[in-house]
Parts: C-alpha cells; structure tokens; sequence
C-alpha cells in the first residue's frame, strides 16, 4: 500500500516533498501599515453578494507590508532560511456577514511559493510579487530605530510593473495597530469544477491567529502611492482617497486552522 502523504501536494512516500507541512505553523515578524479611506462603492464592488458593508468607515482600507520568518512545529525551517522567510504586501477591508464584523483581504502578493500555497487553502488570493521593506535592527547607522524619527519605506511590484510605494514615519506609541486589520478574516474558498461547470470547492470560512505575541504599535505619518499594470490594478480597485496613519508592530502568531461558515462545494 502506498504510504504518499503531505499537506498540500506533491504527496510522496513520507511526505517530504510536500509543499508545505502539517499545521500548526508559527509566525514571526513585523508590519508596516498603512491605513487610508476609498470610495465606499469600490469597497462594495470587491465583496461578494453575501457580504456586506462595514457599519462604521466602510471605505477604509489597510495596506501592510509584512517581513516573515515561518516555521511548522518541528522549526526544522529555521535552519534552512530559504524554507522560513518572505514578504507579503496585502490590502485589507472590512465587511459584515451574518451580523458579523470581519477583516478581508482583497489582494495580496507574496515572495515564495509555500506562501501562496498556505494562502490558497486559506483563501488569500496570493499572487507572487517583489517586495521590500525597511527593517529596523537596533545597532549601526543603515537603521532607523523604533523610536520618534524613525522612517520607513516600502515597495510592491510584479510582472517588472511597480504597484505601491510608501514612507511611513514614526511618531510615538499608540494602543492599537490601526483598525482595519483588527478582526477575524471572513475569505472565500474557491476551485473551479475541472469540468469547467460550477464550483468543486465553494467556502466561505473565517480564521484567525491564535497564542498572540504582541510588540508594541507605533503610530506615525505616512505617504502612499499606487499604481496600475496590465495585470494588476491597485490603484483602480482601492484607490486612496484620504490618508488615516502608519503603524510598525513586531508580531507573532500561531495558524491552527479556522471553522467553516458555509459549503455550496459540489462534493462534500
């Protein structure tokens, strides 16, 4: 009997090979946010029709950079980089469903393919992008410092076609990381039927990180610019209207699998 195994595939004897291992998995890192306000049918446009509107500032969106370091339960990743880091730029809205206030993200680009993987069977729409952001070490000149001051600046392309651009300047400790980002995702689950009629898989499913590890928010002043390709198109889809503020955070996190709100799959 053939022992092929693995979370995602290719699944082989052992599972070695697989894309990416078993959950739970451990995240560390830091984020550069940037919050600003778009038109509210822009908004409306993105959601599907189950969902709905936030109440209160439904036009506002959250742009972050973050710069990861990942692992599974063994943290055998650490001790192969290429395996544990990259960097992801997503936008995030806020909608309702079923009377429920939840966190969405729109559109994301990622730096690896295990990345994308663990976002598609999350129901990230992750793209493969390039992507950079300060970092902040505490000794030497090419650093800012986690402090008043400090500056930040970060970039999204793809397909060679720059997407965003952004400065954010740090201003003092504030409470809270923005509040765009702030709730349980609610995202979608798709996979076309190979038949190319209907939905083999049909989900809609809310998650969230749990055993949190938080540093503190800094709050700052930020500038941000969007951008079109032929293959994206950021700046038409949530175009910034107004800017709200920059935040930086260092975060850790734990993934360990979310619940199912919905099932229209054909097979179940």
């Amino acid at each position: 009997m053939s022992d092929s195994r693995g979370f995602l595939p290719p699944y082989t004897p052992g599972g070695g090979s697989a894309l990416i291992p078993d959950m739970p998995w451990y995240y560390s890192g830091t984020l550069l946010t940037i919050e600003y306000r778009t038109d509210v049918d822009r908004v409306r446009a993105l959601l599907p029709p189950e969902l709905e509107l936030a109440d209160e500032d439904p036009g506002a969106v959250a742009l972050i950079w973050a710069d990861w370091q990942s692992c599974s339960k063994s943290g055998a990743e650490l001790l192969d980089p290429s395996r544990s880091q990259y960097l992801e730029a997503f936008f995030v809205v806020r909608c309702k469903y079923q009377g429920v206030t939840y966190s969405r993200c729109e559109l994301i680009w990622v730096t690896t393919d295990f990345a994308i993987g663990r976002g598609w069977f999350q129901g990230y729409p992750k793209k493969l992008g390039s992507i950079h952001v300060t970092r902040a070490y505490q000794h030497g000149k090419a650093s800012p410092r986690i402090a008043p001051g400090g500056m930040f600046g970060a970039s999204l392309a793809a397909y060679d076609h720059r997407l965003a651009t952004a400065r954010v300047t740090l201003r003092e400790p504030v409470e809270r990381n923005g509040f765009v980002n702030g709730h349980p995702m609610v995202h979608h689950r798709f996979m076309p039927s190979i038949t190319g009629q209907g939905m083999s898989l049909a989900q809609i499913v809310t998650m969230g990180g749990v055993d949190p590890d938080l540093g503190q928010p800094w709050v700052g002043d930020a500038e941000l610019e969007l951008f079109d390709s032929p293959w994206d198109q950021p700046a038409s889809l949530l175009p910034v209207r107004e800017i709200i503020a920059g935040y930086y955070r260092e975060v850790g996190v734990t993934f360990a699998g979310g619940t199912l709100l919905h099932d229209e799959s054909e097979s179940r």
